[in-house]
């Protein structure tokens, strides 16, 4: 049939008073709209009111009528309200682009409406029993208000928002009476008449858009689509829908029904899909909590008890009809919610099997739990794991916990119910008496929670597989002049990165004229590199640096108690070896901290107990801390207020606050200042929403070093969260304020909130990598360092490649940094750039022109580019995806290098092993191979430096005079006239024709010695190709011809984009969970053999005693050129001794060279004048 040409004579039907002619009217049109809608455009009021007139016979063939008229015109709420009235004939199942338009417009109405009516909790109520309500007021902006707006119009930035440019992202003010179904709750959810009533309300047909829903969700299920209905369910907040999905997958999972296309669409990979989008994508934290709580744990301030019981009941279910318990889920996200106590409950669960999988599987959590948790959560979970205590202590389990709730408000009320729940589910009683084997778990479980196990395989697999790279540092160290402080700081952080982790000291013991050229803070930063040498050695670090801590003065007849600058040293090392690990060291660190008079040595001693009680919210240190910051020294009150933040990390606590504010507005040292701006920000670490008030506050401050505070508190509130608010607000301060340092830090800020999607970054600095302020430049640069480390992203190169040859020194040395984070563990496989950006820094250490903050930069960067034998990443997030405490922590304090120097030495807490280390179910590393489905040169380590064989003594050619070679020849012309004269017959000359050699300088060795030394030099040169960067060409058919797939033995570097090619082929050991890097634990599937183990090699180098018995020997075994002892363990550290802790008698040191030119940096506009 042909189609309709014009609508006219159709539309005039639609006026008829027949019903049939009506009828006709509206099927034809409904056929042929899509060509005739602009004719019918001008008669959808007659349409309307068909549909409206209830005694017409199709009322729902007017309504698709008219909804396809309004979708033509492109008014897509009317479209959908018609749409829904159509009934049964808008077909779902239909592929066209009206149906798509119109399931989506309904998708998202229906999340905007559930979500008005279930708005989320105040965020700041959340998680927060601390929430910041601080008494401490704020120096009041224009209009006396302490909030962002206030910011926008401060009189310390140079424009208000009132000047901005009208359709600038700035100058949009937030609509707060608009309705977008885009948005939860219409984007006001919760608010009551914020926004009008929608059409949906308006017109009544609620009940059929839940209709639509309905057969949405239902098609979904047919199909296996379950993660659709979760991220509906989940962004409406309909917890009753996320219940029916995650109970529809485990039943369709359990009638054998296959997912046709997610493999992970069953009842395990749905928790995991659900608990994924809840950590990383849900930025409210109030819904993340509230998602979390029906499918794993709750937090109590929210609900009534009835609704508790209720929702715990219901994790239940969800446990029981799930087929095999998500114990690594739940485990994930009782960290998250901090609920120690059915962390210990898990654990004792698993352990009570008594199977040795169950056991294995309470190992991993609890692995888990040390690599994603703090110190306090931790140190509570073990005083909760079941016990056999004498009868006198046998007490209930409510009473023993009172002791660790003095910061929980209700959380009382939260283990009743907890045990209540214990009870009803008829869980065991934890004081029932242990078997033997269950006490043995628990101490095992124990040891892994202090965190001794995992530091100890993480030390033996650096110091085992330690491929550092000696000829590299020994260059650094030739290039840079020792005499200048700068330049030997700059080796110490060298060869620390380089070696960090690997208990390698040896660079010391063979370099100690090199060392004894350092001279007060040059000798604090190279006594502190050896706590990062020896991270993790805990049962040595103390016997190492004893000889170097400080010490009473009668303790040594005849001798002095050393320099107070490698004392002082001692202590920071000693706190970087016990990094986040509460031990006894804590208590001796504490002890000299408290005992010293000298100001440096109070310096070192207060770095310390912030690195080694981080997040331990210990108020004794606390208290000692602020003691001496009340001092009011310069020297030692910056290190102070960062040890502040540091103990009371995370923990939001508003006393600590309120005593830094009021100091740092009463002080007037500007080193004080920013230690404890940048302690308060520690201590909002992870705070998101309740933060807000103190980092507002710390913007509308007068004073720029505490908005640089408040910049601070932004990143490390948000970090990790790609917060859109946050991200607008440091954007706004890195283009507005006055202060460079502010804009610095914003800038820089971008790359902490936004880490979680390094692929973004790039593009949002693009445009302030090119900026005419230097400070914004460095800024942009380390933003790229810190968002992408590790990655080798490509776009960030291109933006960092050109920022190299920058005017601006420390703008070379901002990029030169960030190019080694971003290239740590890339070689020219995966990345075809990282060989000529290391001979890029290698050229700068080693070029006279350069500046020495370049130089500086060129140093550090190729330890961090090498970092801990080539076996470290740079990673701001865990292996599961949380966050890396102290990696992140690590990382801000490290960017402070800007303003001193030794705090670079906390990059090394952001060091990450790349390695997979599988233990049984005895926590003991089998001997056997796991397969990698890669060929080996693509994550291989990158080629060895080969040091330059000088050839001058070994083959020096005697160059010929051009007149000795003319009367030569003369000579062999003349006698060989005379011998033709004397002869009958001619001879064949023997000697070389004389053109031959008419063009070349003659030597004096024969032509067979030359040949011969020619093609030496040629396989030299070949050699010396071969070792170069390949091409990209050249490495491509190399790899070509390499076969796919390798095996790797047990505590090996696996990179952390290989380890979705890893598999454990071997038939005895199979993995607990799939491997994500670090301690996998694994199952024996034959324990009745015997098994083989690998045997740790660093127990047997580390152990001997550190030094010599006394100083006095120690300062003549390394002054008189003594041997040094025969174990490594005491070789570099026992040697340096004497050296470091000599006292400085010339003071600054007459002896050093001409301090670097003044700091400073031209503008593109003085440049161009100049």
């Amino acid at each position: 049939m042909v189609g309709l040409t014009s609508a006219a004579g159709i539309v005039g039907f639609l006026l008829e008073p027949d019903p049939e002619l009506q009828i006709f009217a509206l099927r034809k049109l409904n056929e042929q709209i899509d060509s005739l809608w602009t004719e019918v455009a001008g008669s959808v009021g007659e349409i309307e009111a068909l549909y409206e007139d209830e005694s017409f016979p199709e009322r729902e063939l007017a309504a698709l009528v008219a909804a396809k008229v309004y979708y033509n015109l492109q008014e897509y709420n009317e479209s959908m309200i018609f749409a829904l009235g159509a009934g049964k004939l808008f077909n779902l199942d239909h592929d066209g682009e009206f149906e798509d338009t119109i399931i989506s417009k309904c998708v998202d109405t229906y999340i905007a409406l559930s979500a008005m009516h279930n708005p989320p909790f105040p965020a700041s109520t959340v998680k927060d029993p601390a929430s910041p309500q601080l008494s401490t007021a704020f120096p009041s902006a224009t209009n006396g208000a302490t909030s962002i707006s206030a910011g926008l119009a401060s009189p310390t930035t140079p424009f208000s928002q009132s000047t901005l440019p009208s359709k600038s992202l700035l100058s949009r003010q937030d609509s707060s009476t608009t309705f977008d179904p885009t948005l939860p709750g219409g984007g006001n959810a919760g608010v009551p008449g914020a926004h009008p009533s929608p059409l949906v309300l308006q017109r009544g047909i609620q009940k059929q858009l839940h209709a639509i829903i309905e057969q949405l969700f239902e098609r979904c299920y047919r199909e296996g689509r379950y993660r659709q209905v979760v991220g509906i369910a989940v962004e409406a907040r309909n917890l009753e829908k996320l219940r029916q999905a995650i109970l529809r997958a485990s039943e369709d999972e359990k009638q054998g029904k296959r997912v046709q296309n997610e493999p992970d669409e069953r009842g395990e990979g749905l928790m995991e899909y659900v608990l994924d989008i809840c950590m990383g994508i849900v930025q409210e934290r109030g819904l993340r909590n509230e998602v979390c709580y029906p499918t794993f744990a709750i937090d109590v301030s929210q609900f009534t008890n009835d609704t508790i019981i209720q929702i715990l009941r219901l994790i239940l279910d969800l446990l029981n009809d799930i087929p095999s318990p998500q114990y690594f889920s739940i485990a994930k996200c009782i960290v998250y919610l901090n609920e120690h106590t059915m962390a210990s409950d898990i654990l004792s669960q698993l352990v009570k099997k008594a199977d040795a999988k169950s056991i294995a599987i309470a190992y991993q959590i609890a692995f888990d739990m040390y690599d994603n948790s703090t110190q306090e959560f931790l140190k509570k979970v073990r005083e909760n794991l079941p016990t056999n205590p004498p009868p006198s202590s046998e007490i209930p389990i409510a009473t023993r916990d009172d002791s660790n709730r003095n910061d929980e408000g209700d959380a009382q009320e939260s283990d009743q119910l907890l045990q209540e729940l214990n009870d009803s589910a008829g869980a065991p009683e934890k004081l029932e008496p242990l078997s033997p084997e269950s006490q043995k778990a628990f101490e095992s479980i124990g040891d892994i929670l202090r965190g001794t196990k995992t530091i100890e395989l993480d030390l033996e697999f650096l110091y085992r597989n330690n491929r550092t790279d000696m000829n590299i540092l020994n260059k650094i160290k030739d290039s840079l002049e020792a005499r200048n402080s700068i330049f030997h700081t700059a080796v110490s952080l060298a060869n620390a990165f380089m070696h960090a982790g690997t208990t390698n000291d040896r660079f010391f013991r063979d370099n100690l004229e090199w060392l004894a050229k350092a001279v007060n803070w040059s000798k604090f930063t190279a006594t502190a590199a050896l706590g990062v040498i020896h991270r993790g050695n805990l049962s040595q670090g103390q016997k190492l640096l004893d000889p170097y801590l400080p010490k009473d003065g009668n303790q040594i007849a005849g001798t002095n108690t050393g320099s107070a600058y490698s004392q002082g040293g001692s202590l920071y090392a000693l706190g970087l070896i016990y990094a986040n690990h509460e031990t006894l060291a804590l208590d001796l660190i504490r002890g000299h901290f408290r005992r010293a008079t000298e100001e440096v040595v109070q310096h070192g001693g207060a770095l310390g107990l912030g690195v080694a009680g981080m997040a331990t919210g210990d108020e004794g240190i606390y208290e000692d801390l602020k003691e001496v910051l009340f001092s009011d020294s310069a020297l030692n009150g910056e290190a102070v207020g960062i040890a502040m933040g540091l103990i009371m990390l995370g923990t939001g606590n508003i006393k600590a606050l309120e005593n830094m504010i009021t100091y740092a507005h009463e002080t007037q040292h500007e080193k004080i200042v920013r230690g404890l701006a940048l302690g308060m920000a520690l201590i909002m670490y992870g705070r998101q929403e309740g933060a807000d008030e103190l980092a507002n506050g710390l913007l509308d401050d007068p004073d720029p070093i505490l908005r640089y505070g408040g910049v601070q508190t932004l990143a490390l509130a948000y970090c990790g969260t790609s917060s859109n608010k946050a991200v607008r607000k440091l954007l706004h301060f890195a283009v507005s304020d006055v202060s460079d340092d502010v804009r610095r830090m914003a800038v820089m800020s971008l790359g902490f909130i936004l880490f979680r999607k390094p692929n973004s970054v790039p593009r949002m600095v693009e445009l302030l990598s090119e900026s005419y302020n230097p400070h914004v430049r460095y800024g942009a640069a380390m933003a790229l360092g810190i968002s992408c480390a590790g990655t080798g992203l490509d776009e960030a190169i291109d933006l960092l490649e050109p920022m190299i040859k920058d005017p601006t020194d420390f703008v070379r040395q901002g990029a030169l940094i960030s190019l080694s984070m971003i290239m740590v563990q890339q070689n020219e496989a995966m990345n075809p750039k990282v060989g000529t950006i290391r001979k890029t820094l290698q050229k700068a250490i080693g070029d006279r022109h350069e500046d020495a903050m370049t130089k500086f930069g060129s140093a550090v960067s190729l330890g961090i580019i090498d970092a801990g034998g080539r076996n470290c990443t740079i990673s701001l997030q865990t292996q599961d995806g949380n966050l890396n405490m102290a990696g992140i922590v690590g990382m801000a304090v490290f960017t402070q290098y800007w303003y001193w120097f030794p705090l670079t030495h906390f990059l090394s807490l952001s060091f990450t092993p790349t390695s997979v280390i599988a233990l049984d179910q005895d926590l003991e590393a089998p001997s056997f191979k796991f397969h990698s489905a890669t060929r080996p040169s693509l994550f291989d380590y990158p080629p060895e430096q080969e040091a330059k064989v000088e050839d001058a003594p070994e083959k020096i050619k005697t160059a010929v005079l051009s007149t000795t070679a003319q009367a030569k020849r003369r000579a062999q012309k003349k006698e060989k006239q005379q011998r033709r004269e004397s002869m009958d017959i001619d001879q064949t000359p023997t000697t070389p024709k004389i053109g031959i050699v008419e063009d070349k300088m003659e030597t004096d060795e024969p032509s067979g010695k030359a040949s011969e030394e020619k093609k030496a030099a040629e396989k030299k040169a070949g050699e010396e190709s071969k070792d170069t960067p390949v091409p990209p060409e050249g490495l491509k058919k190399r790899m070509e011809k390499e076969k796919v797939g390798y095996e790797l033995e047990n505590m090996s570097r696996v990179l952390p984009p290989q380890l979705k090619f890893i598999s454990f082929p071997d038939g005895r050991y199979e993995p607990v969970k799939k491997p994500t890097g670090g301690v996998i634990l694994v199952t024996d599937s034959n324990p009745s053999s015997p098994k083989s183990l690998l045997a740790f090699k660093v127990k047997k180098t580390v152990r001997p005693a550190a030094a010599p018995e006394t100083l006095q020997d120690r300062i003549d075994n390394a002054f008189n050129g003594g041997g040094y002892s025969s174990s490594m363990g005491a070789g570099g550290a026992a040697e340096a001794v004497g050296v470091l802790t000599a006292i400085d008698e010339d003071g600054e040191g007459a002896e050093e060279a001409d301090v670097p030119g003044e700091f400073e940096y031209l503008s593109d506009g003085e440049g161009e004048e100049e």
